[in-house]
């Protein structure tokens, strides 16, 4: 019988199904990160339970450090030293790897995984992070989990899950050249909604898909937790193989053979399949409080529908009918595990360069990882910044998530590469709008949101 990709993996991972309908999945390797990590090690640590497999579990520090230069343990969030304190001490005692400040392999997590080779594909990893599924840009069935579930695999290397529905993205064509993966998945969601893979594992695949590079499809599949999805899957091919080789956690030789059957057979069955032409997309940016409320960068900001779309434009502080190259910025910035890794950066960097930050905007830059920042700055990408006008970070989640740690400020307009644009995600009452690289670069340079064609 054809399968999926996703079935595939399920089926490997599968130890047993109960009478609930849940299935009994084998985890291959867990992750974990300070603000939630400390707590599942703690809580194990209370009750005698030790870490089956401390070998397969990695802790990074990346939620709550504080990315200014010479940071040490410093955190902006309120009581973030004691998260920093308590995973570090949880993660030594159970002989689990740390990514600690200071180390040189430090980062995002989603990040690190990929650096390092612990995420691999046909492995399952899962990860207290709703961006987990990044890594299915490698093949691997990654999960998010909560806090609880992270005990429950730490101890047993198992995780209770009810089997998804499988949905399927086809990209047919070729991003033109000015529109990127970003582009492409924040129109899947204003197109198809925020709910559109509700509950869902998506497996992105077609042409389009194909043509993308390793870190081009990890900010795909980053963006389909917005989608509504359970996790994102895209099939391993030569430029995966070539990309985890020599990893420190892949194999020596690696299983290529097993690796190469990790795709969707033909006449397999998905509840639903979605056909995209990736010639239509355009540079996008979001104008409201949630992904799917975007439009081309060139656009105007549409007529609400709901209230739902009412209550973001009274957030957001803007007009129906408003052209967004109109909307006018206050700050700008780079980072988060959707796009920070060195591509783009270097996407940003071809913009800024020989330019400079338009006056009275705040702009910084947080590479995705101490390697990428390392790379970046083995380039020169981070005097680029600098003499741009941009602040060059250490590695970390930064400006992603506010969780009471730094912010633009009240009522700030910020054009940002990260994945969410919630109330309040940067900040009490930050007005956050979503794009690419290289339109967050423009739009810090021009001072309005840009493309870089309008510079």
């Amino acid at each position: 019988m054809p399968r999926t990709l996703f079935d595939k993996l399920w089926d490997s991972h599968c130890i047993t199904t109960g009478q609930s309908g849940e299935s009994l999945l084998y985890i291959d390797r867990v992750c974990l990160h300070e603000r939630t990590g400390g707590i599942a090690l703690k809580s194990l640590e209370e009750r005698n339970i030790p870490v089956r497999r401390p070998e397969q579990a990695f802790c990074m520090m990346d939620h709550v450090l504080d990315t200014h230069p010479g940071r040490g343990d410093r955190t902006a969030i309120p009581g973030g030293e004691a998260f920093i304190l308590r995973a570090r001490e949880g993660a030594a005692a159970s002989g689990i790897r740390t990514f600690d400040v200071g180390d040189a392999d430090q980062g995002i997590s989603h990040v690190v995984s990929a650096e390092q080779g612990i995420a691999l594909p046909g492995l399952s990893l899962v990860c207290p992070d709703s961006h987990t599924c990044t890594l299915g840009a490698l093949g691997t069935l990654a999960l998010g989990i909560g806090t609880s579930e992270a005990e429950h695999a730490l101890a047993t290397s198992t995780l209770w899950m009810a089997r998804p529905p499988g949905v399927r993205v086809v990209v047919d064509g070729r991003l033109r050249p000015d529109a990127t993966p970003k582009d492409l998945a924040l129109y899947l969601i204003a197109e198809h909604g925020a709910d559109g893979a509700a509950g869902a594992a998506v497996e992105f695949s077609g042409a389009g898909v194909e043509a993308l590079g390793i870190e081009a499809r990890m900010t795909l599949c980053n963006m389909a937790v917005e989608f509504a999805a359970v996790t994102a899957l895209i099939a391993p091919d030569a430029k995966v193989f070539d990309y985890v080789a020599d990893r420190a956690y892949a194999p020596a030789k690696l299983p290529l053979k097993e690796w190469m059957a990790l795709h969707t057979d033909a006449g397999a069955h998905f509840d639903r399949t979605i056909n995209i032409d990736a010639t239509r997309i355009d540079a996008r940016v979001t104008w409201g409080t949630s992904p799917e409320q975007g439009v081309n960068v060139t656009g105007r900001i549409p007529a609400p529908r709901n209230g739902t779309a009412r209550r973001a434009l009274d957030y957001i502080g803007l007009a129906p009918g408003t052209a967004m190259p109109e909307v006018a910025i206050d700050a700008a910035f780079i980072g988060s595990c959707t796009n920070a890794r060195l591509s783009d950066l270097r996407s940003a960097a071809a913009i800024l360069r020989n330019r400079r930050v338009a006056p009275g905007v705040a702009a910084i830059c947080v590479p995705a990882s101490a390697a990428v920042k390392r790379a970046a700055e083995a380039e020169g990408l981070d005097r680029i910044f600098r003499a741009a006008g941009f602040e060059w970070r250490e590695s970390g989640c930064s400006l992603c998530f506010h969780a009471g740690g730094e912010s633009f400020g009240p009522g700030k307009r910020v054009i940002t590469t990260t994945n969410r644009n919630f109330e309040g995600r940067q900040g009490p009452h930050v007005r956050s709008h979503l794009a690419s690289p290289a339109v967050v670069a423009a739009s810090a340079v021009r001072g309005r949101i840009s493309t870089p064609g309008m510079l």
